[in-house]
């Protein structure tokens, strides 16, 4: 049974509790997708969670346009728009200097966007059946890969204790998702038709049924940011002409969270700061001035360690893959030269 919006923790400070008014909850209540996902659904990660900054998830690609009066300010206040967005793709081959050859700071870079296809429920809305289909035919499309993106697909179903292991070393496997992911229905029957792809090179990475059905990866132990982009730009064209990506032209590729929609893409690096570990302050200002997020070694949420600072792009929405990467280098290049020069 859908509840009152006044359910919502009186210390929750979510975006869905913000923008949810009696109005909106009222039409909304007995509105469902063509899959049977509802507002209840939707929110229900946000009522649970007190401290969800955002408080909602998609169930399907419909969910934008069916909770529409809802997810579009939501949308709006986080990714900084005050009116409706036509969001356009640029994913080309790009050239820029290495930053850091000697690998004094960065220590790892890595890219990833999320996709869904059409024709599927989401993650936190799909059924178990549903789910293995679509690890099927995604199984079907990675074999499709050569030369250096050409590797092997590793099914939770089937995967040995030994290979288990040896992806949780190399951190190329994703986990059980947290309270939230839990909370919105992500981790049903976890760990059931996911599973995780590695080129043998293990530079490019696919998660299949994680909170998107796909999280493409490109990833390498150098600052070259190019090489890491182009990686991933080249896989993308291969699996979209075997695979039907949810899209819409006012919010780009959808995604179970609203955050990640538009380009769905997070491009970072891991980069050591032992001046800036000292003044966080500044660091933030100047990640700020190039639309950069810092998050913790680890991830968001989580500490500062070795002085290592998770740096990625901000902006998803609106800007497009190529203009992603022209920042995060611009402003990578200023916070080493000010890391230099304390």
């Amino acid at each position: 049974m859908l509840l009152n919006p006044s359910v919502f923790p009186k210390e929750s400070n979510c975006l869905v509790k913000k923008y949810l008014s009696q109005k909106i909850y009222k039409a909304l209540k007995p509105v469902k997708t063509d899959s049977g996902f509802t507002l209840a659904q939707a929110i229900h990660s946000g009522i649970k969670n007190q401290d969800s900054s955002i408080g909602i998830y998609a169930g399907d690609a419909q969910s934008y346009d069916t909770f529409s009066p809802l997810f579009d300010p939501v949308i709006h206040e986080y990714h900084g728009f005050s009116k409706n967005i036509n969001h356009k793709s640029n994913i080309g081959q790009i050239s820029l200097p290495i930053l850091d050859p000697e690998g004094k700071y960065i220590k790892s870079t890595r890219i990833r966007v999320a996709r869904n296809l059409k024709g599927f429920s989401f993650p936190c809305h799909i059924t178990l059946s549903r789910r293995r289909e679509l690890e099927k035919k995604i199984m079907a499309c990675l074999t499709l890969l050569k030369n250096n993106l050409k590797g092997k697909y590793y099914s939770f179903n089937h995967v040995s204790e030994k290979e288990l292991e040896r992806l949780k070393k190399e951190n190329l496997i994703f986990e059980k998702g947290d309270r939230f992911q839990d909370a919105a229905g992500i981790n049903s029957d976890f760990p059931k038709c996911r599973g995780v792809f590695h080129s043998f090179d293990k530079q490019f990475v696919v998660w299949v049924n994680e909170e998107d059905h796909l999280r493409i990866i490109s990833l390498e132990k150098t600052s070259d940011i190019s090489s890491v982009f182009n990686r991933l730009a080249k896989a993308l064209p291969i699996l979209k002409q075997n695979l039907d990506f949810a899209w819409n032209n006012t919010y780009g590729y959808l995604a179970s969270c609203p955050t990640n929609i538009g380009t769905s893409m997070r491009a970072g690096v891991h980069i050591q700061l032992k001046k800036f570990e000292q003044n966080k302050d500044l660091l933030h200002n100047l990640a700020q001035a190039y639309h950069l997020q810092i998050r913790g070694t680890c991830g968001e949420k989580t500490k500062i360690r070795h002085a290592v600072f998770d740096i990625s792009n901000r902006q998803r929405l609106g800007i497009s893959e190529s203009e992603i990467i022209q920042n995060l280098h611009a402003g990578l290049l200023s916070i080493i030269t000010a890391e230099k020069n304390l």
